[in-house]
């Protein structure tokens, strides 16, 4: 396994990053670890459909057109 050194972050972030560990119940280290791991995570876990009804479900007063007639549409252009 490879050795990160990250120099000149600012000591509100370091101090915000220890909170987060702890409520985790985490070392700041696995926290870390963790957040650099998720990042790089590939996007597929994110379940779309569901994040799109939760959107619609915050937004109930605009319109939500399906993707299909809007593919549609491009496609006749």
């Amino acid at each position: 396994m490879a050795n990160l050194t990250i120099r000149n972050v600012e000591d509100e972030t370091v101090e915000a990053l220890k909170r987060r560990a702890k409520t985790h119940r985490r070392s700041l280290e696995d926290e870390l670890r963790q957040i650099l791991a998720d990042a790089v995570r590939p996007a597929a876990s994110v379940d779309l459909r569901l994040l799109a009804e939760r959107i619609a479900a915050i937004t109930p007063d605009v319109h939500q057109t399906d993707s299909v007639d809007l593919l549609r549409e491009d496609r006749r252009r």
